[in-house]
């Protein structure tokens, strides 16, 4: 367990650095790559969930006082942490067979379950995001264009970064 925590540390913290100097990268005017959400994402299943909404908090507010962006991260991150268990719940819905410690990867879920999980969850956080920069409906169709780009990007970024994060010794489901 220690391991598990250490390991999702040290992968927050270069995560968070990361994605200040991602949030300077926008694609076509529209994509902009979102890869810390991948600890949220990553968290075990068993953890109980103020332990999951209290990291999520916490990474969403480094990350906006890192590109000063006044706690909407902060809000979104909570948000996604508030769904995460329900959405794995929607796609696995064994949880009696899972294994205490079972952390969602492709390797512990299999390609097509992690990648609807990741990408709803990307969905999710990209709407929550985006709606609270934009703080309107004037410009909705730029609007859904950034939510629409920012998650096919993200979401094919985090499938990369997967492969090269996911350990041997995790379990299947």
């Amino acid at each position: 367990m220690t391991k598990t925590i250490i390991h999702l540390v040290a992968l927050a913290i270069a995560m968070i650095l990361v994605q200040t100097v991602c949030n300077k990268i926008i694609l076509f005017d529209l994509a902009v790559p979102l890869l810390f959400i991948y600890v949220i994402l990553r968290l075990p299943m068993s953890w109980h969930n103020n332990i999951v909404l209290t990291v999520a908090f916490v990474m969403g507010l480094l990350v906006d006082v890192f590109n000063n962006t006044p706690g909407m991260n902060a809000l979104s991150c909570t948000l996604l942490a508030g769904v995460r268990h329900s959405v794995f719940n929607a796609y696995v819905p064994r949880e009696n067979e899972m294994a205490a410690d079972t952390m969602p990867s492709v390797r512990s879920m299999g390609l097509g379950v992690y990648s609807k999980y990741m990408m709803t969850l990307v969905l999710i956080y990209c709407t929550a995001v985006f709606f609270i920069q934009a703080f309107t409906v004037r410009d909705v169709l730029l609007t859904l264009g950034r939510i629409v780009a920012s998650t096919a990007l993200t979401s094919l970024i985090l499938l990369g970064l997967d492969s090269l994060v996911s350990t041997q010794r995790e379990k299947g489901l």
